[in-house]
């Protein structure tokens, strides 16, 4: 359902390109209407916002309609997770027209009103396909929300991003992290893809940044912009005194997704080479570190099902 505003009936401000936020949710009002609160009230304002509700609500579709921008609420009664989710999205805001296309999780929001306007201002100067702003803790904005490696070092602080030597520099090339924020051109999708239905949760976002990089398109962070997002970090367990990680999620339902969906995407073409190492580590924290025999079968039946692309849900 659409809520059309402004003079032409799609857009909100008079910018020369028409840039689709798509907001993906599910049953989190309050965490959706500060994101929302933030996405819409853009110092370059969106031309038009998308939310995608995986659980149908009418308080979600209220919310959405009430943005003093025009919007659509696309309210589903199946879950679509967030891999299904941002595919509807993003297809209905190339429907639409869009030349640039916003993304955004329901659970983070832009760090403040120029967030949009810096990314456009970083894709034009660098001529980006895909930009995505800093991903960092809600509650320690200098502390990011998900460690990242720089060459051969992990950083956990945004500070640490630039490179030593050239604090002016605002791009770091050929990284993102999806979907947090992360603004796409309409060709860049059109060569990419959507994400995959089948992934559902975790993983999705890697896949397409795999194919980010096997499709040669130019991308990456700008580092003077930021989303805000819960701390991810604690589900990465440090091994070998800390120079190396592996993911242990916290519950049995994050662990099957993340590990079928591993399984799966290191199947494919430009992530192979990353299986020794996988075996390694994961090897290393289950049978040595926590000699827990048991976790370390049920991480290989979890990555045998993605490899073999048996993708139901638990």
């Amino acid at each position: 359902m659409s809520r059309p505003d402004g003079p032409s009936g799609t857009r909100a401000s008079s910018g020369d390109e028409m840039v689709v936020a798509v907001v993906v949710t599910h049953d989190r009002t309050e965490l959706l209407r500060l994101s929302l609160d933030v996405v819409a009230r853009q110092s370059r304002p969106v031309d038009h916002l998308i939310v995608v509700d995986n659980a149908a609500q009418d308080e979600v579709r209220e919310i959405v309609e009430s943005q003093p921008v025009p919007t659509t609420y696309l309210g589903s009664k199946y879950n679509l997770g967030g891999a299904g989710g941002f595919a509807l999205g993003m297809l209905h805001a190339l429907a639409l027209g869009a030349d640039r296309v916003w993304l955004a999780d329901d659970d983070g929001r832009p760090e403040d009103e120029n967030v949009l306007a810096t990314l456009l201002d970083c894709a034009r100067r660098h001529g980006l396909a895909e930009v995505s702003p800093v991903v960092v803790d809600i509650a320690q904005p200098d502390r990011l929300a998900f460690p990242l490696r720089r060459g051969v070092a992990w950083r956990r602080q945004r500070s640490e991003l630039f490179a030593p030597g050239d604090p002016d520099s605002d791009l770091l090339a050929g990284i993102s992290s999806l979907f947090n924020g992360a603004l796409f051109t309409a060709d860049a999708i059109a060569a990419v893809g959507i994400p995959d239905l089948r992934l559902f949760i975790r993983g999705d976002e890697v896949e397409i940044h795999r194919r980010l990089l096997r499709s040669g398109l130019p991308f990456g962070t700008c580092l003077t912009t930021a989303y805000l997002h819960p701390y991810g970090s604690d589900e990465f367990k440090p091994i070998l005194g800390g120079r190396m990680h592996t993911q242990y999620p916290d519950n049995p339902t994050k662990r099957y997704f993340t590990y079928r969906n591993r399984g799966y995407v290191q199947s494919q073409p430009g992530q192979r080479k990353l299986i020794p190492q996988e075996w390694a580590r994961f090897g290393w924290f289950f049978l040595v570190q926590q000699r827990d025999v048991a976790g370390f079968r049920e991480w290989m039946r979890l990555r045998s099902l993605g490899r073999r692309e048996r993708f139901t849900r638990p």
